[in-house]
């Protein structure tokens, strides 16, 4: 019983860690202070969706980072993650009553910009909310780079991979609504689980000489035939594809590993069809996810020293700043030295150190002799 009441040292700060480094790859991408609305259809940003000015029943609308601190202050917000292409609605025509403070010139419709329920506060295939209080079940949610809709892991209609972090998913209904892309899907997709155990089973009886090592060579053939014909007449990849045949069954979402976007046929007719469908981001590498939270992290190591308090501070005074960062630098740096007596000794935190450790700092602030803190 007492060892579920505890945690490790160790898990504390690698969460916290986790916690700022995705807080950091998520908003260091987009401009925290002013409104992203005069750069049009932005590539990729964070956005929000204020359920307080467009509830459910209204029109849908989104938000940048920067008109969610300045605009809609303590506001209910949903927190949409990233969108591409998409110009920030605050203050337009779908708002009644509010106008944008930091550009309030907008038109009145951004007719560019694609709407889901997500903008709602619902996700997925079930409707529900995320974090849905009634859902005791614990499962990740994993966005389509296609919809860019949040799926709970349970109903993609397929095991999720390892490492899914680092895989990028289109969902069953976009890959049906495409269906060229479950052409590509057993040639550039990653094998599902039961296909992979078949093949190390496989693996592992090849000095018998099982029907899986003829599979192998074939697959093993197919490529350097496939680039033997490129090489003599340029042909359209997803063509040569389709004329393969079928591999995998078209049910589920499918996993794709890193640069699988620079796979896909470019040739003019198939430049035209990706376009036709509105999918011509699948050509490029920028538009994903990774690429847009590895430019945050960028920018974040560009500006060393730049602490997410300060985001807070905009609107205080200059004693009341100097108060608010003297008490937080103090609490960080004693919470540190705590927890390093932990780690020292090879304890762990319990939620008793924890309280014990706030009633302190507690009546520390009720000692008569702090006062506030002047600039000189």
């Amino acid at each position: 019983m007492c060892e579920e009441q505890t945690v490790s040292l160790v898990d504390v700060l690698e969460e916290d860690e986790e916690l700022e480094e995705e807080a950091s790859a998520v908003l260091a991408g987009s401009d925290s202070d002013h409104c992203s609305y005069p750069q049009g259809y932005v590539k990729r940003q964070a956005l929000y969706a204020c359920n307080t000015c467009t509830p459910p029943g209204g029109e849908a609308a989104g938000v940048c980072l920067a008109c969610s601190y300045k605009c809609h202050e303590g506001h209910d917000l949903f927190e949409l993650y990233t969108k591409r292409n998409f110009r920030c609605d605050c203050g337009n025509g779908k708002f009644s009553g509010l106008q944008c403070k930091l550009h309030p010139e907008k038109d009145e419709v951004n007719s560019l910009n694609k709407y889901s329920h997500n903008f709602f506060g619902v996700y997925c295939t079930c409707h529900r909310p995320y974090p849905d209080p009634d859902d005791q079940v614990e499962d990740e949610m994993i966005q389509c780079v296609v919809c860019e809709d949040w799926l709970h892991g349970r109903h993609l209609g397929c095991v999720v991979p390892d490492c899914v972090e680092t895989l990028e998913m289109i969902c069953e209904s976009c890959m049906n609504k495409h269906l060229f892309l479950w052409t590509y899907a057993p040639h550039l997709g990653v094998p599902s689980p039961a296909a992979q155990t078949k093949e190390d089973k496989g693996e592992q009886s090849e000095p018998s000489g099982s029907k899986k090592e003829e599979q192998q060579e074939d697959d093993a053939v197919e490529p350097s035939c496939k680039r033997s014909r490129e090489e003599a007449e340029p042909s359209c990849r997803l063509k040569q594809l389709q004329e393969a045949g079928p591999k995998r069954d078209q049910s589920g979402a499918v996993f794709w590993p890193s640069g699988w976007r620079s796979k896909l046929c470019s040739c003019s007719t198939c430049q035209e069809q990706l376009s036709d469908s509105g999918l011509n981001f699948l050509l490029d590498e920028s538009d994903t996810v990774l690429a847009y939270e590895n430019r945050g992290k960028s920018n974040e190591l560009r500006q060393p020293g730049r602490d997410p308090l300060m985001s807070a501070l905009d609107n205080l005074n200059r004693v009341q700043q100097l108060e608010i960062i003297h008490g937080y630098n103090d609490m960080k740096t004693e919470l540190k030295d705590f927890l390093q007596t932990f780690a020292a000794e090879g304890k762990v935190v319990t939620p008793d150190d924890i309280r014990q450790f706030f009633e302190q700092q507690s009546r520390k602030r009720r000692r008569p002799d702090s006062g506030p803190f002047f600039c000189s």
